[in-house]
């Protein structure tokens, strides 16, 4: 099995989408660990707010699978296809690291950069996954957190209800980072 980490967000109905984003993860992988979410402004356009969490599975499937699955969620969340990068979104869904797996492929670079470059990503991915080892930084999750300078960008935890898939008991407080 491998452990796989997903990024999560949407600026359009957030509370439908990411709940009907999240049912559809859990179906297709079973049992979800869900970071909190967290409101925060719109990157590299003006636009709503968006709504983001990070979640984590387990599976025995491939990347390409996963990532087409992902896909699928998100048309179902009445993502267009090609739908531009820096615009409003119904549903975004990143992944973030699928265990140790190195790839430069256009269109699936992973680990994905902007984890480390967006709290957005970060911060619940440290939430979840404290432990977890960046496969090329060799940092964890908790120390690139602690570490990270980008923290004038705001983020505001909102309740997000989102059952069933969503069993916040693996919920731990963020690490310290003065942010």
């Amino acid at each position: 099995m491998t452990a796989v980490y997903v990024a999560a967000g949407s600026n359009v109905e957030p509370e439908k989408y990411l709940s009907l984003a999240l049912s559809l993860l859990a179906a297709a992988h079973g049992p979800l660990t869900s970071s909190p979410a967290y409101r925060n402004k719109a990157v590299g356009f003006e636009g709503a707010d968006f709504i983001n969490l990070v979640v984590g599975f387990n599976t025995d499937q491939d990347v390409t699978k996963v990532r087409q699955q992902l896909q699928a969620i998100e048309a179902a969340c009445d993502r267009p296809p090609g739908a531009p990068k820096w615009a409003p979104r119904t549903m975004d869904l990143d992944i973030l690291l699928f265990g140790d797996l190195v790839s430069n492929e256009p269109g699936l670079v992973i680990p994905r950069p902007d984890l480390v470059k967006r709290p957005y990503m970060l911060k619940p991915m440290a939430v979840i996954a404290a432990d977890v080892m960046h496969p090329t930084l060799g940092k964890t999750m908790r120390e690139l957190w602690v570490s990270f300078s980008g923290g004038e960008h705001s983020m505001i935890e909102v309740p997000l209800d989102v059952e069933p898939t969503s069993p916040h008991s693996d919920r731990r407080p963020p690490p310290e980072s003065g942010r």
